[in-house]
């Protein structure tokens, strides 16, 4: 592992226990010492996850390690079972009960007749990949091990993949993910993987109208339920005002049900207020606009070509994260695995308009206007529900912000 100055990038042990934790009526199990466990529960306090009776760790002593006893694995398993009767617990391994090699899917496999939970294992601990593999491995093992064969059709409901508790202002962007849903189609979320859902809406996936993919890591859930149970799905995330738009048409052709009059009608009145904004960039007579986004794969192209329409082609696009789970990325996205240099990359940014994460803030000079897009949060903290970064009001909000920029400009 390279130098760190912030924060490393989180590993895919992160990506499960972030994605299981907001599931209702399950618990999740994590086998390892405490102070593993002890330390997830400050960063799921910052993403606003209730985590009590929700969250468990068997411990382990030195004695466990050396002789690989799981029998306090056996003992919570049945304790957690009798004591809170959850539908489903997750037993998630921990970096050291990777490193050992501890049989937590055989554990789970003899001890499922003595106990009324469903128990799933999720054996990664850490050391295959970074978040965005524990996000994806979430998706894909819920949907073949939670949902049910035969559902009952459910022609309202759609379901959301690739959702991601882990990324900024994530119960912003699901509650207006549902509010453009419910407007232009009257449509509702019936399961979100992995946002505040409950297992019996995951159980019965297989009978939405729809499968719409957030991320790309959610891409092979969705081909799971598409082969089990013929559900089309629509690929991508609402971000900018002609994304929302082109977002839902898509959507619209798929389900063959057009979009709300009145609601494409205030979509295109926002956008046609944006016709401007390429004018305002070349008239500038001394400053170049450039833009620096740092953050999620979906997030940077998403923002980034909302930016790009408004006239500011002249970007710098950095993912936080590996880009193998993603098919096709984008020619533009760099990723680097060094801390390092991805700050060298914006510290010296003079008079741009950078959107990212508190540590990139922190080192940028003070003549750029930030916007932050991306986790950590290291000032504050996220409290609100109702300032997305996606569709509409996510388009108002980064808009207000790129006029402080132009104001900014020569």
């Amino acid at each position: 592992m390279s130098l760190t100055r912030f924060l490393p990038i989180p590993s895919d042990r992160m990506g499960i226990l972030w994605s299981l934790l907001p599931i209702e009526d399950t618990v999740v199990l994590e086998y390892g010492p405490a102070g593993t466990t002890h330390f997830s529960v400050g960063f799921f306090g910052e993403l606003r996850e209730n985590q009590e009776n929700h969250l468990f760790t068997t411990h382990m002593s030195e004695d466990d390690v050396v002789m690989g006893d799981t029998g306090r694995l056996e003992e919570a398993i049945i304790e957690i079972d009798r004591n809170f009767s959850p539908k489903v617990i997750f037993v998630v391994a921990s970096s050291v009960a990777a490193v050992i090699g501890s049989d937590i899917k055989g554990v789970c496999s003899y001890m499922q007749e003595k106990v009324n939970s469903k128990l799933v294992a999720f054996e990664q601990g850490g050391f295959r990949g970074d978040y965005s593999s524990g996000i994806k491995e979430s998706c894909s093992q819920l949907v073949r091990e939670i949902v049910k064969d035969n559902p009952v059709p459910q022609e309202k409901n759609v379901n959301l993949i690739g959702f991601s508790m882990g990324s900024y202002r994530a119960l912003s962007d699901i509650n207006e993910i549902e509010y453009l849903l419910k407007s232009a189609f009257d449509l509702t979320v019936g399961a979100c993987l992995c946002g505040e859902t409950k297992i019996e809406n995951i159980e019965n996936m297989g009978g939405a109208l729809l499968n719409i993919v957030l991320r790309d890591e959610g891409r092979e859930a969705a081909e799971i339920l598409e082969k089990r149970f013929g559900t089309k799905c629509v690929l991508g995330s609402p971000y900018g005002y002609k994304g929302t738009l082109n977002w839902l048409n898509e959507i619209s052709k798929v389900i063959d049900k057009p979009i709300n009059q009145e609601f494409l009608d205030e979509i295109n009145e926002r956008i046609d207020n944006t016709v401007y904004y390429p004018m305002y960039t070349m008239m500038l007579k001394k400053d170049k606009p450039f833009v620096a986004l740092i953050g999620e794969y979906e997030r940077i192209i998403g923002i980034g070509n909302f930016l790009k329409d408004m006239g500011f082609s002249n970007q710098l696009r950095l993912c936080l994260h590996n880009l193998k789970n993603i098919s096709n990325p984008d020619d533009s996205v760099v990723f680097y695995k060094n801390e390092c240099d991805r700050l060298d990359s914006v510290k010296n940014l003079h008079r741009s308009f950078i959107l990212g994460d508190d540590p990139t803030m922190s080192i940028c000079q003070k003549d750029n206007v930030f916007l932050r897009i991306s986790m950590p949060v290291v000032k504050g903290a996220q409290i609100t529900r109702h300032l997305p970064l996606v569709g509409i009001r996510g388009a108002d909000f980064i808009t207000e912000t790129l006029e402080e920029y132009l104001q900014m400009l020569k």
